[in-house]
């Protein structure tokens, strides 16, 4: 967060071109099992027909994107083979020639020029250039992406550039059309924007289907232009395999819903904090005299696929997950339907990416970009916003601290966060204008006090834990971890709700 204050702001493209030398250097840096899942759709979406891509297991690492993202990696394929033909053989499990290394991280880095373009249009677009050349500085440079994306490995930054293009474009009612269609062909990517979903439908509906002058008036043109926009879409992303008779294979692989309430390392939810209540139940059970059920009672910090048994509390079925996560959607649905301002829409998108996080099945913590990113976009509104930011900025990407386990990479997480953090909070802090309401200065004192706790926590699990018990309870700095971060991004909800519902 060295880029601050606009007028001695670089540009968002000075910014990303720092920022792309940076992720170079990174090039050798650890890489998770995630770099082997793209390397072999690499490998099977240019070796196989289309066919047999949703059948085709071979690895462990089976195709579980929609087809977009099928179509996308069958792209690069035609350029990796000029590099390394090795990576592109189905066989060839776990192969990771420098070449194919090189390959892969330098992709990320050009596709994450769609990132770029949007974050300038959206700077471009916006009335207080100050604010928004601070909000894009923030998303341009989040160490979410940094970890996710050119360390551990994905393609977030591409795909985030083609969310926030959609919601920039949404800005205006003359590119709202395309907004629709850029968001469906996102869900065409990745199945996990179905989370913010709901959203886009009630602004579109609202906005784009029915009159301005009449909730009871449908603008049938428009409903036209968008339905068979949408159609056709779908159509060209789902129809071959439709053809095919493969949908219910399709769904298999998108879907795997015999997956447990929490992933191995519970993502920061109110399920790891129901989580931890049960594991500290679990200790005083028996001076309390608790029922425990015995074959669960270690269940949960072994991390086993389909596991979601709890020792003390009840356990949860899916249907219960599904059902508070729509319930805490419609909350603020209802409010953009009455509403059907540009600032509502994007935090009803960042609301129900809060609801899904929060309270869906088997969430992994990657997902909290979901929900930082869009805020972003809007946290500078006023200090009511920024209040409920700060302690989502801190929780999400302290979450993330897991992913990267190795020594090497310890300082450049570490370090690098601490850096943004203190930009954004000093940044944020001078061009965010005063609230309208004392009282929500509270949301100020939550997030200094949580934000304090942030550094003697990131102490201990990274550094303090190994010292005093050496490989002994090994689950303990995770379980804090991700308990610590639940209790921010729980308390960040409860502010912005209150926030969005009072204005």
């Amino acid at each position: 967060m060295s880029c601050k204050m606009v007028g001695l702001y670089p540009s968002i493209k000075q910014c990303a071109i720092v920022a792309a030398a940076l992720k170079v250097l990174l090039f050798p840096a650890y890489k998770s099992t995630d770099f082997e899942v793209h390397r072999n759709w690499l490998a099977l979406t240019h070796s196989l027909s289309p066919k047999e891509w949703y059948y085709e297991n071979t690895s462990e690492w089976t195709l579980d994107y929609p087809p977009f993202f099928a179509f996308f990696e069958c792209a690069l394929s035609q350029f990796a083979r000029f590099v390394d033909r090795a990576m592109l053989n189905v066989e060839a499990l776990g192969y990771d020639s420098w070449k194919t290394v090189y390959f892969q991280r330098a992709t990320v880095i050009l596709t994450e020029l769609v990132l770029v373009y949007a974050l300038h249009l959206y700077v471009k677009q916006s009335s207080s250039k100050k604010l928004a050349h601070a909000a894009a500085l923030s998303v341009l440079l989040s160490p979410g992406l940094l970890i996710i994306d050119h360390i551990h490995f994905q393609y977030n930054g591409f795909m985030f550039g083609i969310l926030v293009l959609s919601l920039v474009l949404a800005r205006q009612r003359s590119t709202l059309l395309l907004s629709g269609y850029l968001f469906a062909i996102l869900l065409c990517f990745k199945h996990l924007y179905l989370y913010v979903a709901p959203a886009y439908f009630v602004y579109l509906l609202r906005v784009y289907c029915l009159s301005p002058r009449s909730i009871f008036r449908i603008q049938f043109l428009n409903c036209a232009k968008l339905g068979l926009g949408l159609a056709a879409i779908f159509a060209a992303a789902f129809g071959p395999f439709v053809y095919w008779d493969q949908v219910p294979q399709l769904l298999t692989r998108l879907f795997p819903f015999d997956r447990g309430l929490t992933h191995a390392y519970w993502a920061p939810n109110f399920w790891a904090m129901y989580s931890f209540v049960d594991r500290v139940l679990l200790f005083l059970a028996p001076y309390l005299k608790l029922p425990v059920d015995q074959t669960a009672a270690t269940s949960l910090t072994r991390g086993f696929v389909g596991d979601a048994s709890f020792a003390v509390l009840p356990n949860v079925p899916k249907q219960a997950t599904f059902a508070l996560a729509l319930l805490f959607q419609i909350i603020p649905l209802i409010k953009l339907f009455i509403k059907p301002t540009w600032d509502a829409f994007v935090g009803a998108v960042t609301l129900c990416g809060y609801a899904s996080f929060l309270f869906g099945w088997h969430v992994h913590e990657k997902a909290i970009l979901t929900v930082i990113i869009p805020f972003s976009l809007i946290a500078l509104k006023d200090r009511r916003y920024l209040g409920a930011f700060r302690p989502l900025a801190v929780a999400g990407h302290v979450s993330l601290f897991p992913l990267l386990f190795t020594p090497m990479e310890f300082p450049i997480k570490t370090v690098y966060t601490i850096l943004w953090l203190v930009g954004l909070l000093v940044a944020f802090d001078k061009v965010t204008p005063a609230p309208a309401h004392p009282r929500f200065f509270l949301l100020d004192r939550f997030a200094l006090l949580y934000i304090a706790v942030a550094i003697p926590l990131i102490a201990y699990t990274s550094l303090l834990h190994g010292v005093v018990f050496g490989s002994r309870l090994a689950f303990l700095p995770l379980m804090f971890t991700s308990s610590y971060s639940a209790v921010g991004v729980f308390g960040s909800w409860l502010g912005f709700m209150n926030v969005y519902l009072s204005d």
